[in-house]
This record gives structure tokens, C-alpha cells and sequence, in this order.
């Protein structure tokens, strides 16, 4: 094997003239070194278009809207929005009467379902991972199955099942005592700890396994009991306890689509549908509408904040050499059964009930009219299936669903490598901040900056019409997509040796041949979990889909709004099963291509071995 080395090699015209401007010494190496590689790579043809090119990208698909849209409450005249050119009049319309209310509610929503979905997750992790309950690993895919599917059709299905004239009602059950619990605050609660339950549970649960045992045995010696192995469990996990309650607190206050459906239904006034109301008016309140997405953004970072002052001068680590992995905990029969109804009761309530209220709804004929018999038949699954109306929007988010996930997939691709090889540079600093602001971010936020970034009279002048197209639709898609696909590939990306693509190259491939013939193989799996993930997430994503939906265009999400909305329970119900349904088929379809006709060393990749 021949091996060619930096002395043998003969430096490009960029390297010479670097190397004449740094000087000789062995102290000056380590920088020479940097300054040879910028200087060759700023020269390399066609790279630095294709870094502009990518920062364009990003400072106009991330950047621009929002920080456009966040300077309207402090400067309407900015932005031909009023006549002032600074006034926080936008904050006190938001911050008094029924606006007021709106953010008090969704404060403490968002308290209260962060403490009791940290501790559902806590449990559900610790009897997941420190007990021998006989299919405990089960639940982690029930975990999974949440994580997918968004908040407002959970809502819908437990709608659907306890409203007037709904099944339960139909079916000869009185319920008017769930039905007056669950369209409230309870109800609200309810539904948004299930969909905080997966965040905090993956953020305890990748905690927990770093834990060893001895610490539990170390309270045993001293003669602590159950509770005391808990409390010095729990402090232990402090860094994954405080992550999973800021984040099931954010994910509360931000979210949509419990807003726009339970919440609405019964009443309950909350800040992200006063933000939609604020932009779906007549005239546009975009001052406002600011104003409120800036407070929703101070308490994101509040509760970052207690976050980081709850964990200041605390050591938390645990892992080192004599680490002794956990041991499983023995559940007798008695105890396991109890564990068993408690499991089963959470999968009822998270996705049971809520399933149970859906396909049921959308098997009765009629359902959501006062006039005439109900009965049960496919006739909703028939008319979604050859009504354009109830139709189309399936076949049209499919689509958009698609182009995002793979467009997504790319420049996630391009970012996480950034990230994972920049180390200390400003780029890779830069790119990092921009893409934890964006995922701290409010889908609802993203919806209205687009809204009010593309529909400027500055676009006209330059003759550029996106408002209210597709296209547009689609970038905010994307938008929403690539900070969260990014982090899902970041750590493999970091797993990817660069030495593998310089030996590559070395050996005559181009970069292109080399990424496909060496990085590709490397993250196959990973690459194709996270475009599923993205497109199972875009396919029923609402906020943006509520707000940047073309005309005579409706994605699914949108579709169901509709048809809700002209109480068509039955086919709205119809495409709600018929979306989910649509979304584990592409999942289940893409595994088993992928098992079934990717090389052999592709799937061998990250596997374990028996």
C-alpha cells in the first residue's frame, strides 16, 4: 500500500501563498495548520458559492421571518404596520383583559402538566428500564407511537366520544359528567401531559441508564428504605428531570393543536389561539400577534432559566470506571400485576380512549347532524375515498410531506456535519444558536413570521409572489423540520470519521463518490428513521398548515379543520384514521424496504450482535 504524506504531497498554489504569510516556528505550527486549510478551502472552486448559498438559505428560511415578525411590537412604522416607530402599546393590548387571562391560563396549563407528565415519564422509565416486568420493552414503543401523533387528534378522539350527540351518547351511554370534566381544564391537561409524556420520558430514560447501582446499594448499607433510594435516585437524575419539565412546559404553552380544538370547544382561553386569532382577524392585528408570541418566548426561556440555576454548582457525575451497571428489580406476581393494570389504564387513557373515539366516529353515518338516524357503516371511509374534498388533502400533504422530509433530510445532513467538525468556529456556533432558537420556537410563531415576512409590499417591487402559494407552504414546512432533524442526526454525524473520506480520496474518488461509497453505508438507518419521523410529522402538522394553507389547497391537517367545522364528524374522523392509518403504512413500508433490499453491510451497521 502506498501512503502519501503531507511532506510528499506538493501544496496548492493557496497553501504557498498561506504559508509565505505565517511564520516558521514550532509554536506557530498549530496555527499555520488552520490558516493552510481556510485558505485552501476558501479557494477550492465552487465551495465558497455553495457556503453562501447555504447561509441565504438559512437567514431566509429561519432568521429573517421571525426576527421581522418579533421587531413588529416594538415598531410598526418599521414595517408599514402603524405610525409609530417605537411603542409598547402592541404589549399592553396583550397583556390586559381577556389576553391577559389567555397567558395566566397557559402558564399554569403549562406548570401543572409539566409536573405531572415528568412524573409519569419517571415512572414509566424506571419500570421500563430497573424492572423485570415481563414486556415492559413494549411500552417504549407505545412511547414511540405518541411521540407521533399529534396533539389535536388525541383531543379529537376523546371529542368525538364524550360530545353531544357523540358515540358514547349513541350508544345509549350518559356522559355528561366526563364530558364536563374533559372540556375544561382537566380535559386540556390531560391531553397535552400524554403528548409531553414522550419528551420528558426520553430525557429521563437517557439519564437513567447512565446511573449505576451502587449508589441505591450505598443508601441500603446505611439503611435507607424505599424512599430514601428514591430521593437520592431522583437527585442523581436532577439534569434529566429539570430537562424533561422545562421541555413538557414549553411544549404545553406553544402548543396548537389542543388550543384550536379542546380548548376552543369549551371555552378555555389560551395564548397560542389568542396569537392565531390576532393573525386570522380582519383587520391583521400583526403588533399584537408579536407582542404575544414575545411573551410566549419569555417564558420558554424562564423556565429554561430555573432550569439552569436549579442545576448551578451541583456535580451530577456519575459514570466513571467503577460504575457497576443497574441491576433489574424483581416484581412478584402481586406487584406485577399492579404495574400491569397501571400500564394498561396509561395506554387507555393516552391512546385507547382516544383511537376508540376516532374509528368509532368515523364509522357512523350522520354523526355531528341532529336530523335523521345514525348508523354504522363505511360510508365516511367511502366518501373521503372518492370526494375530492375529503380526498385530495391527503394526496396533497403526502406530497408536500415528501418533498419536505427529503429536502429536510440534506441540509440536515449539511448542518449536523457542520456542527459535529466546526468545534470552536463561528459558523458552527452561529448555526448552533439559530438552531436551538428556532426549536424553542413555537410552531405557531414560525406560521405568523412567514404570514407577515412574505406578504410585505417589498416583495411586490421586486416581483415575487410567494404569499398564499405552495411553495411558500412548503419552506415553512421545512423551516419547522430542519432544527429538530438536525439534532435527531447530529450525534451520528459526530460518529463519522473524517480520516474514512480522506483515505477516500486519497485512493482517487471524488468527494461526491467518496460520501456515497463511505458515509452513505454509515448512516443508512439513521437517515432513514429520521426523513419517516420527519415525514410522519409534517404529513399531520397543523399550526402551519392552519395559517399558510393556499387557496383551494388544504393539507390533511387542515382538511379535518374543515370538515369539523361543517359538522361532518363522521368524514372528518374518516381522514383523521385514514391519515394515521396513511402514516404507519409509509413507516412500516420504509423499514421493510430497507430490511428487505438494502446491501447487506448497510444493515449490519449499528446492529447488535446476538
Amino acid at each position: 500500500m502506498t501512503i502519501v504524506t503531507d511532506a510528499a504531497r506538493q501544496p496548492s498554489p493557496a497553501e504557498q501563498g498561506a504559508r509565505a504569510l505565517v511564520p516558521a516556528e514550532p509554536a506557530a505550527r498549530g496555527i499555520r495548520h488552520s490558516i493552510l486549510a481556510v485558505a485552501a478551502g476558501a479557494l477550492r472552486p465552487g465551495r465558497g458559492l455553495a457556503f453562501s448559498a447555504f447561509w441565504l438559505l438559512i437567514i431566509a428560511i429561519l432568521v429573517v421571518p421571525i426576527l421581522l415578525f418579533l421587531a413588529v411590537a416594538f415598531s410598526p412604522a418599521l414595517l408599514d404596520q402603524g405610525p409609530q416607530w417605537f411603542t409598547l402599546s402592541a404589549f399592553q393590548q396583550a397583556l390586559n383583559g381577556q389576553l391577559l387571562t389567555a397567558f395566566i391560563n397557559s402558564t399554569v396549563i403549562g406548570v401543572v402538566t409539566a409536573v405531572v407528565g415528568t412524573a409519569v415519564a419517571f415512572w414509566l422509565a424506571w419500570v421500563v428500564q430497573r424492572t423485570d416486568l415481563p414486556g415492559r420493552r413494549l411500552w417504549t414503543g407505545v412511547v414511540f407511537a405518541l411521540l407521533l401523533t399529534p396533539s389535536y387528534l388525541i383531543a379529537l378522539g376523546w371529542m368525538r366520544l364524550l360530545e353531544p350527540n357523540g358515540v358514547l351518547q349513541l350508544l345509549g351511554v350518559t356522559a355528561t359528567w366526563p364530558r364536563d370534566v374533559m372540556y375544561g381544564p382537566v380535559g386540556i391537561v390531560v391531553v397535552l401531559t400524554v403528548k409531553g409524556i414522550p419528551f420528558a420520558y426520553l430525557a429521563i430514560s437517557n439519564a437513567l441508564r447512565g446511573l449505576g447501582h451502587e449508589f441505591e446499594d450505598a443508601v441500603r448499607v446505611h439503611g435507607g428504605g424505599p424512599v430514601a433510594r428514591i430521593r437520592v435516585v431522583v437527585a442523581l437524575l436532577s439534569p434529566g428531570v429539570w430537562a424533561a419539565l422545562a421541555i413538557v412546559f414549553a411544549e404545553s404553552i406553544s402548543d396548537f393543536g389542543v388550543a384550536s380544538t379542546l380548548a376552543n370547544d369549551s371555552h378555555f382561553l389560551v395564548a397560542t389561539y389568542s396569537l392565531y386569532m390576532a393573525v386570522d382577524s380582519f383587520p391583521v392585528q400583526f403588533p399584537v400577534a408579536s407582542a404575544i408570541s414575545w411573551v410566549l418566548l419569555v417564558l420558554i426561556v424562564l423556565a429554561l432559566i430555573a432550569q439552569s440555576r436549579a442545576l448551578r454548582g451541583r456535580s451530577f457525575r456519575v459514570l466513571s470506571g467503577r460504575s457497576r451497571p443497574a441491576r433489574l428489580e424483581h416484581v412478584g406476581p402481586l406487584r406485577g400485576a399492579g404495574l400491569l393494570l397501571a400500564l394498561v389504564v396509561f395506554l387507555a387513557i393516552a391512546l385507547g380512549v382516544p383511537a376508540f373515539g376516532a374509528v368509532s366516529a368515523s364509522l357512523i353515518d350522520g354523526l355531528g347532524s341532529l336530523a335523521g338516524s345514525h348508523h354504522w357503516d363505511f360510508s365516511n371511509y367511502r366518501r373521503v375515498l372518492t370526494s375530492p374534498s375529503l380526498g385530495h388533502p391527503l394526496m396533497y400533504s403526502a406530497w408536500l410531506a415528501a418533498v419536505t422530509a427529503t429536502v429536510a433530510i440534506v441540509l440536515a445532513v449539511v448542518c449536523a456535519r457542520m456542527l459535529a467538525t466546526s468545534g470552536a468556529k463561528l459558523s458552527g456556533r452561529l448555526l448552533d444558536f439559530v438552531l436551538l432558537a428556532a426549536v424553542a420556537l413555537p410552531g405557531i410563531v414560525f406560521a405568523a413570521g412567514y404570514i407577515f415576512a412574505y406578504n410585505l409590499p417589498f416583495w411586490g417591487t421586486l416581483h415575487v409572489q410567494l404569499y398564499g402559494t405552495t411553495t411558500l407552504l412548503a419552506i415553512a414546512y421545512l423551516a419547522t423540520a430542519l432544527p429538530s432533524t438536525t439534532r435527531v442526526l447530529m450525534g451520528t454525524m459526530s460518529q463519522v470519521q473524517e480520516s474514512m473520506i480522506e483515505a477516500s480520496r486519497v485512493h482517487g474518488r471524488t468527494s461526491g463518490r467518496a460520501w456515497l461509497s463511505i458515509v452513505i453505508p454509515l448512516i443508512a438507518r439513521p437517515l432513514l428513521s429520521a426523513w419517516l419521523l420527519t415525514y410522519a410529522a409534517t404529513l399531520l402538522e397543523l399550526p402551519v398548515s392552519q395559517l399558510l394553507s393556499p387557496a383551494g389547497k388544504e393539507p390533511i391537517s387542515v382538511g379535518i379543520e374543515t370538515a369539523l367545522s361543517k359538522y361532518d364528524y363522521g368524514g372528518g374522523t374518516a381522514m383523521q384514521v385514514l391519515a394515521i392509518a396513511f402514516a404507519l403504512i409509509v413507516v412500516c413500508v420504509g423499514f421493510g424496504a430497507f430490511r428487505l433490499f438494502a446491501p447487506a453491510g448497510w444493515r449490519r451497521i449499528g446492529r447488535a450482535s446476538r
